[in-house]
C-alpha cells in the first residue's frame, strides 16, 4: 500500500512549482521528494512527536506544532501533503482549514487516505468492535485508536467549502490486507478486477485539489463611468466658451 501511494505522489508534485512546500505528518511517505521547489519542509504534530520522542524520525522533522493551528504566515505556501495527516488528528476539518488558509490563491493541497467504504475500511471497525468486546485492551486496527477514517466524498464536500476544486482523484489497494506476503499475492488479481469493476471501494484513496478565490464582479460600474466622462466634458466645454466670450 506505501509503495502505491509513494507512486502517486510522486507522480502528482514532480511537475507543480512554486517556493515553498509543506508535508504534515507520516514520514514513512516522502511525499515531496519528486518535487522541485527549493523550500520544502516536514511537520509532525505534537502527539505524534510525543509517541516517538527518541525515534529518528521526529529527529527528521523540521517542524513540530499543532496541526490546528499552523505557525505559518497565511497564503505563504504553494503546496501541501497530508499523507493520513486528517486520519490521525483530533480535529481533521479545522487541520484542513489551516491548510486553506496557509495556501496561496493558486496552491494545491494532495491528500492520502483510507477509504472507510472498502475491506480495509471494514478490517478497521470490525476491529475495535471486537476490542470493545472483548475490554481486555488488546486491539486489532490497522490504525491507531485515535483515528477516524474519512469518506472520499465527505472530503470533498469539506474542500468545496473551503474553496478548493478538485482536479484528480483515484482508488487503489482493493485486496484485503493480510499478514504474509503468500496472502497478498495470491489475492494479486482483486487489484486490477477492482479498479475495473469496483473502482470507488479501494483501501485508499489519493486525491489533488487547488484553491480557488472568488474574484468580485462589477456590475454596472462601466456605464455609469461613461455617463460620468461625458458630463464632464460637457462642462469642461461650455466653461471654455465663457471664457472665449469674455475675451471678447
Amino acid at each position: 500500500m506505501l509503495a502505491w501511494e509513494q507512486e502517486q505522489l510522486d507522480a502528482a508534485v514532480v511537475d507543480l512549482f512554486g517556493f515553498h512546500a509543506l508535508q504534515l505528518g507520516l514520514p514513512a511517505l516522502q511525499g515531496l521528494r519528486a518535487n522541485r521547489m527549493p523550500h520544502r519542509w516536514l511537520a509532525l504534530e505534537h502527539s505524534a512527536a510525543d509517541l516517538n520522542a527518541d525515534s529518528s524520525m521526529t529527529a527528521s522533522a523540521d517542524l513540530v506544532c499543532d496541526f490546528n493551528a499552523l505557525p505559518i504566515d497565511t497564503n505563504s505556501l504553494d503546496l501541501v501533503v497530508l499523507p493520513h495527516a486528517l486520519e490521525l488528528t483530533g480535529d481533521p476539518h479545522q487541520t484542513l482549514r489551516e491548510v486553506g488558509r496557509v495556501l496561496r490563491p493558486g496552491g494545491r493541497v494532495v491528500i492520502v487516505g483510507l477509504n472507510p467504504t472498502s475491506l480495509w475500511g471494514l478490517r478497521q471497525r470490525l476491529g475495535r468492535l471486537r476490542a470493545r468486546r472483548a475490554r481486555s485492551g488488546e486491539r486489532a486496527e490497522i490504525l491507531p485508536h485515535s483515528g477516524e477514517l474519512i469518506g472520499y466524498w465527505r472530503l470533498r464536500d469539506w474542500l468545496r467549502l473551503l474553496s478548493f476544486e478538485v482536479e484528480a482523484g483515484r482508488f487503489g489497494g482493493y485486496r484485503p490486507s493480510g499478514l504474509s506476503e503468500s496472502w497478498m499475492q495470491r489475492h494479486a488479481w482483486m487489484e486490477h478486477a477492482g479498479e475495473r469493476w469496483w473502482p470507488v471501494l479501494g483501501g485508499v484513496y489519493f486525491l489533488v485539489a487547488v484553491k480557488q478565490v472568488r474574484g468580485m464582479r462589477l456590475v454596472g460600474l462601466l456605464p455609469n463611468a461613461r455617463k460620468l466622462g461625458k458630463a464632464s466634458a460637457a462642462v469642461v466645454a461650455h466653461h471654455n466658451k465663457s471664457v472665449h466670450d469674455n475675451k471678447n
